[in-house]
């Protein structure tokens, strides 16, 4: 059973001094300083002064911590009300998106993993159908794109965080190799062939993606 639908439990003894937002707010403080990785029941309960016992009042799990943290992060998107042309309301949603994202570091590692929808999720869900409203598609199309809207922000998201300078001379280095070797015809007439193209910018990759899977 989802997180959001179970009940606090109470205990024994002395009542609860802490609320589930506390252990979300605490968790997500964690991950922003030192990682994913550093967010544990124990970890967490240490940032709030408490033994990790005290945490199951409101977890089960450190997977019930992952949900809470990225629908928590969900609710903080600032989104006009529907209206308008379609793609430049998906757009909005998209680049709210991916500011949090990089903002959270954390956050496209589990939007990309864990498919978890909660109340501030399933408010940006309705949003999305509600830009969507007046569109023709199919309501599974709609589904389909707020899906691939998700997870194409998440992964622009993470390699723009992945994309270091020291990351890119790497990956370099290594194509250079790579052609020298003679044995990627394909690749080194792509690379010398002119000038590189600059990628293209977030919204346009996004945009193409949206019209090719929607229509205009």
């Amino acid at each position: 059973m989802p997180v959001w639908l179970r009940e606090r439990r109470t205990g024994i003894g002395r009542p609860a001094e802490r609320s589930r937002a506390e252990v979300t707010a605490a968790a997500i403080a964690l991950a922003d300083r030192e990682g994913l990785a550093a967010v544990s029941m124990r970890r967490v309960a240490a940032e709030l002064g408490t033994g990790a016992a005290s945490l199951y009042r409101y977890v089960d799990s450190r997977d019930d911590l992952l949900d809470l943290m990225t629908d928590e992060v969900a609710g903080r998107y600032a989104l006009p009300a529907p209206g308008g042309p379609w793609l430049p309301g998906l757009l909005e949603v998209c680049r709210q998106g991916r500011e949090l994202m990089l903002r959270h570091g954390w956050l496209p590692e589990l939007v990309l993993t864990r498919s978890a929808l909660g109340p501030h999720g399933t408010d940006l869900l309705e949003h999305v159908l509600a830009v969507l409203a007046e569109h023709s598609a199919t309501v599974g199309r709609k589904l389909e794109a707020f899906a691939v809207m998700n997870t194409l922000t998440a992964a622009l998201a993470l390699n723009e965080l992945n994309g270091s300078s020291s990351a890119r001379q790497r990956q370099g280095a290594y194509l250079a190799h790579a052609v020298a070797t003679g044995r990627h015809a394909h690749l080194a007439a792509a690379l010398t062939s002119g000038p590189l193209v600059p990628a293209p910018r977030f919204e346009d990759t996004v945009s193409r993606v949206l019209v090719g899977l929607l229509g205009e």
